[in-house]
């Protein structure tokens, strides 16, 4: 990797006259000039005791309640830094943590402001659902969910330094007391629309089911561990014939660790355009499944997924609705596109299949 003399951006950044510390998160904010500068300012400061210099002007191509993101020329290729808002600012810590228990399986950050929420990390190429599309993206993907696997079997003695560092706690104990959170969360999304709030009564109707299934997910011999919470081909990144790395961990809970698949499942099955018992889909939720073997012998690993994708919907409402509230709270209008997702994730819970409305 190529770099600059260290000394050179050094000695600018001394002399450098201070930046005012802008106050606050969210759009409004991180749009401000005098934030960017502050941005820019601490930024060059890391990259140079990282020995980087910056090339070029700072592009904001990423703007959005919950979080900011700077593309940044260097003399290393570009590097990205992500400034998060309250509800994801744990997603720096956790970098730190990952970097150095899993290092082979993340972007290793070059900077990191923990009490701030921001990261600096390198380029890592394209995602792999800008490499692939439709059913030539199915492989890749599912050789990447068994990595993730063995990813979380590796963070299991981790999972207390997880939690502290503000991974929110989605273990299968919790899942009852976060249920009655999500129908709270979502009591507000109904008024004046009839279907949500016939959905809303059904699914509130449903606490007893919950309450089993949280139950026997609790039974379960496998621990918890990292649930990415949002693991889709554009968050996973390599080219699908080696080693892929994850990133974008700003939704992440810790959870039973079958729940992580929601998502990436969800997506294996739109492609191949099948259902869940098509051998086709089973072939895939199996090679998953199959890291864990090992370490459940006796256990239903297909039931246990099957609960796990069903509590997991759970988490998704409140990191939905978390989203969201970092934009209300800044007295910020919310996108449409995202002002039902709390509501729509909390009405999937009624859907048959465990990756409904993944």
């Amino acid at each position: 990797m190529p770099t600059s003399r260290p000394g050179s951006s050094r000695s600018r950044a001394a002399t450098r006259r201070p930046v005012p510390t802008p106050s606050g998160h969210g759009t409004a904010v991180w749009s401000s000039a005098e934030w960017r500068a502050h941005a820019v300012s601490w930024l060059d400061e890391r990259l140079a005791s990282a020995g980087i210099e910056r090339r070029g002007d700072v592009e904001q191509p990423h703007l959005a309640p919950w979080a900011t993101v700077l593309k940044v020329p260097t003399t290393a290729g570009v590097v990205w830094m992500k400034a998060a808002g309250p509800g994801t600012a744990f997603e720096a810590g956790l970098y730190e943590l990952l970097a150095s228990t899993v290092p082979e399986r993340v972007l290793t950050p070059i900077a990191t402001d923990a009490a701030r929420g921001w990261m600096v990390l390198p380029d890592g190429g394209p995602p792999l659902g800008e490499r692939l599309t439709g059913t030539d993206l199915v492989e890749p993907l599912v050789a990447a969910l068994a990595d993730y696997g063995r990813m979380q079997l590796d963070l299991v003695p981790h999972v207390d330094g997880l939690l502290s560092v503000g991974v929110a706690d989605m273990r299968p104990p919790m899942m009852g007391e976060r249920f009655e959170q999500a129908l709270a969360a979502t009591r507000a999304d109904f008024d004046d629309r009839t279907a949500n709030r016939s959905i809303h009564r059904q699914v509130a109707a449903m606490g007893e089911t919950v309450a089993s299934w949280c139950e026997r997910l609790a039974a379960s011999s496998l621990p918890p561990s990292l649930d990415h919470n949002d693991l889709h081909p554009w968050n996973i990144l390599g080219d699908g014939a080696g080693k892929v790395r994850f990133y974008d961990w700003g939704d992440s809970v810790v959870a039973h660790p079958f729940a992580a698949m929601l998502v990436p499942l969800g997506f294996v099955q739109r492609l191949l355009g099948v259902e869940v018992d098509d051998p086709r889909f089973a072939d895939a939720r199996d090679a998953y499944l199959d890291v864990f073997s090992p370490v459940a012998p006796g256990e239903d690993l297909e039931t246990t997924l099957d609960l796990a994708c069903r509590v997991a919907k759970i988490a998704r409402v409140l990191t939905w609705d978390r989203a969201l509230r970092a934009a209300r709270d800044e007295g910020q209008e919310v996108d449409e596109n995202w002002t039902g997702g709390p509501m729509e994730t909390l009405a999937s819970l009624l859907d048959d299949s465990y990756l409904g409305g993944a």
